[in-house]
C-alpha cells in the first residue's frame, strides 16, 4: 500500500512481510507479523533525511488505555532519542538497512518488536517534522521461532520448527479460512478476564501461558460465553450430533455469527480439535492427543474408585469415571515459570472439555508432559488432574451393610494406554505413551510410584479362576449409562475346576441403550466361601458388531437418502439389480 502526505512516502510490503513470517495464507490483505521478526518499510523523503534535525518517531499501540508500563504502547525512533517511562516493557525498534540513502531522502527501515510483545491488533503510526500518519493496522502473533523468555523457541529451526509447521498446514487448515483471525482476536476480547479489566487482560497477552488458560475456558460455555455446549448423550436436539462435525472454521464462524453464543454440540474430541485450531493459528505449535482409558479423578487422589453393594450392584455414586478415550490438546512452549534450567520446557497438556474447575474455571492446563511423566504432581497447572489421566489406580470396593468397605479388586495397569498423536508428514499413528509414563515394572517406573502412593494389592483377571469357590452373582450394565441387571448362579462344589458359564442375555433387556452405544460392560462378583471376606471382581467389556445386512434394489430406485440411512446404521452391501 502506498500513501501520499505532504512531504514524503510510505510503502508497506504487505506481500513480502507476510510471506517472510509465514502469514500470507492467513490474509493477504492485512499485515500479520509474528513478534521478535523484523519487518520491512520503505520511505521516501521529498527532502534529504537528517535524523538529528528531523528524526522519524513511531508508535505501536494495542488495546483500550495503552501503556508503556503495561507493554501495550511503544514510542520508538531513528534516532531513538524517545523519553519513555523508566518501567517501559516490549520497547519496539527500528533500523536503517543497506540500500538507503538518507541525502535523497530514501530510506529502507526494519521495524522490530520485542520477544515478549503482547499478541493482537495494533495501530502503528509514523511522525516526522510535523505530520504524521497511521502507517499499518497489523496484528502480532506468537514466534515459536524466537529465542525470547516467553516464546516456544525450537533450537533446531531448520528441522523440527518446519516440520511442525508442516504438520499445521496439512492436518488441520482452520487457521487459514477466512475470517479466522477476526474469530480468534473476538475470543480473546470477550473473555471474563478482558471484560473484568482490560488493560490487564492485553498486557497478559505477552505469556502464552495465560493465552492458552484462556482460550482454554473459551473453548467450552460453561463460565463465559464459550464456543461449544458439551453433551455426552442423546437427544441432541437443537443442535449438531457431535460426531457430525468435520472441522474447527464451521464452528467458530457460527459462534461468530450469533453473537459469540455457544454452539450446540461438543465432545471431547470437538473441545480438543478447535481449540488446536485457535492456537496455532496465533502461533502456538500443538497437536492433538488421544489417551484410551482415561480416568476423570474428580477429588485428586490418584484413584478412581468405584463401590458395589454387597449383592453387586453399584450402590454409591462417584464423580470419579473412566473414558474408553479422551482428547486433549499438547502445545509446545517453554516453561519457566516451573524452572530456569529448561527441565519442563516442551509439550504442554492442556484440556478444554469442562471436566473439573482449575482456579475456579473451567479449563485445564498447561501442565508439563515432563511433569506427569516424573509424576512431579505438585506443579502448576493441573498436574494432579492430568496425572491421573493417564496413571491414576481403579478400586472396586465392596460396601458392606454393616458400613464397612472391602477392596475386591485393584488395577495399576489399566489407565493411559495407547496415546497416540498424528505422525508428522502422514496420516499415520504416532505412539507417545513413553512421553506421558514409564514402562511399568520398570526401576524409574517404581522410583516414581514410590513417592506418590502405596501400590494397591493387584488381583489379576487370571487369579479369579484359580479363586473361585462359589460363584455368587453376575450383573450387567450397558455402557455408558445403562441399567444393571443381575443374573444369580449356582453356588459351585468346593472342587470345582476352573470352568466357563453361559449366560444369555436376550436383545430386550439391552436394545434401548445400544442407539448411542456400541458397548456393555460384564462384571463378575466372585466370593471365597471359606473364607468370606475374600471377594474378587472380574471386569470385561464386551463390544457388539453391527449385523451385516445385503440390499437388492430393482426395478424402481429406492430413496437415496433411506439406503444411506441403512448404510450408516449398518454394514450393508448395496446391489443394484435391472435399473438403468
Amino acid at each position: 500500500s502506498k500513501e501520499r502526505v505532504k512531504t514524503w512516502f510510505l510503502t508497506l510490503k504487505l506481500k513480502t512481510n507476510n510471506t517472510e513470517h509465514g502469514t500470507k495464507k492467513i490474509s493477504k490483505d492485512q499485515l500479520i507479523v509474528r513478534r521478535g521478526q523484523r519487518f520491512t518499510v520503505k520511505v521516501e523523503l521529498t527532502q534529504p533525511f537528517n535524523p538529528n534535525l528531523n528524526p522519524l518517531t513511531f508508535t505501536a499501540v494495542t488495546g483500550e488505555n495503552p501503556s508503556e508500563d503495561l507493554g501495550t504502547k511503544s514510542c520508538f525512533g531513528m534516532p531513538d532519542k524517545i523519553q519513555r517511562s523508566p518501567s517501559a516493557k516490549a520497547v519496539w525498534k527500528v533500523e536503517l538497512e543497506k540500500g538507503s540513502n538518507p541525502p535523497t531522502g530514501s530510506l529502507n527501515l526494519t521495524i522490530t518488536s520485542p520477544a515478549d510483545t503482547p499478541i493482537g491488533k495494533y495501530n502503528l503510526t509514523a511522525r516526522h517534522r510535523d505530520e504524521e500518519t497511521l502507517l499499518a493496522e497489523l496484528v502480532v502473533l506468537f514466534n515459536p521461532w524466537c529465542p525470547g523468555k516467553l516464546s516456544f523457541y525450537l533450537p533446531t529451526f531448520n528441522v523440527n520448527a518446519s516440520i511442525i509447521f508442516d504438520s499445521i498446514s496439512c492436518s488441520l487448515p482452520a487457521q487459514f479460512e477466512e475470517d479466522m483471525m477476526k474469530i480468534c482476536l473476538k475470543m480473546l476480547d470477550v473473555n471474563p478476564k478482558h471484560l473484568a479489566n482490560a488493560a490487564n487482560d492485553v498486557s497478559a497477552r505477552c505469556n502464552p501461558i495465560y493465552i492458552s488458560r484462556v482460550v482454554s475456558a473459551m473453548i467450552n460455555n460453561n463460565d463465559d460465553c464459550g464456543v461449544l455446549e458439551g453433551r455426552w448423550s442423546a437427544p441432541f436436539w437443537g443442535g449438531t450430533i457431535p460426531s457430525h462435525w468435520s472441522g474447527s472454521y464451521p464452528i467458530l464462524k457460527r459462534w461468530y455469527n450469533i453473537g459469540c453464543h455457544p454452539v450446540k454440540y461438543g465432545q471431547c474430541w470437538v473441545f480438543a480439535g478447535v481449540m488446536c485450531s485457535v492456537m496455532r493459528l496465533l502461533g502456538i505449535p500443538c497437536r492433538v492427543v488421544t489417551n484410551y482409558q482415561s480416568a476423570h479423578d474428580s477429588n485428586k487422589n490418584l484413584i478412581i474408585d468405584v463401590y458395589h453393594a454387597d449383592y453387586g450392584v453399584r450402590e454409591k455414586e462417584t464423580k470419579d469415571s473412566v473414558w474408553n478415550y479422551h482428547v486433549w490438546l499438547e502445545c509446545w512452549m517453554r516453561r519457566t515459570d516451573l524452572g530456569k534450567d529448561g527441565k519442563y520446557d516442551g509439550w504442554q497438556v492442556l484440556d478444554p472439555t469442562p471436566q473439573e474447575k482449575s482456579d475456579g474455571v473451567f479449563c485445564c492446563g498447561p501442565a508439563s508432559v515432563k511433569a506427569v511423566l516424573n509424576g512431579e504432581t505438585n506443579l502448576k497447572y493441573d498436574a494432579p488432574f492430568v496425572y491421573a489421566m493417564v496413571n491414576a489406580d481403579c478400586i472396586d470396593w465392596l460396601c458392606k451393610a454393616d458400613g464397612t468397605m472391602v477392596n475386591i479388586f485393584s488395577d495399576t495397569k489399566k489407565i493411559g494406554q495407547n496415546i497416540s498423536t498424528k505422525a508428522v508428514g502422514s496420516n499415520t499413528r504416532l505412539d507417545i505413551t513413553d512421553s506421558y509414563k514409564y514402562k511399568e515394572d520398570t526401576m524409574a517406573h517404581r522410583l516414581k510410584t514410590s513417592r506418590l502412593r502405596q501400590r494397591k494389592r493387584h488381583c489379576s483377571l487370571g487369579k479369579v479362576g484359580k479363586l473361585l469357590r462359589s460363584f455368587s452373582q453376575v450383573f450387567l450394565f450397558t455402557c455408558p449409562g445403562g441399567d444393571c441387571n443381575n443374573y444369580n448362579c449356582l453356588s459351585l462344589p468346593l472342587s470345582a475346576p476352573d470352568l466357563s458359564i453361559p449366560i444369555l442375555v436376550p436383545f430386550l433387556v439391552y436394545h434401548k441403550h445400544m442407539v448411542g452405544s456400541d458397548s456393555m460392560k460384564i462384571s463378575a462378583v466372585v466370593t471365597d466361601k471359606l473364607e468370606p471376606r475374600n471377594v474378587y471382581l472380574a471386569v470385561n467389556d464386551v463390544i457388539l458388531l453391527n449385523p451385516p445386512m445385503s440390499i437388492t434394489v430393482s426395478k424402481k430406485l429406492p430413496s437415496l437418502c433411506l439406503i444411506n440411512h441403512y448404510v450408516d446404521l449398518f454394514e450393508v452391501t448395496v446391489t443394484l439389480a435391472d435399473c438403468c
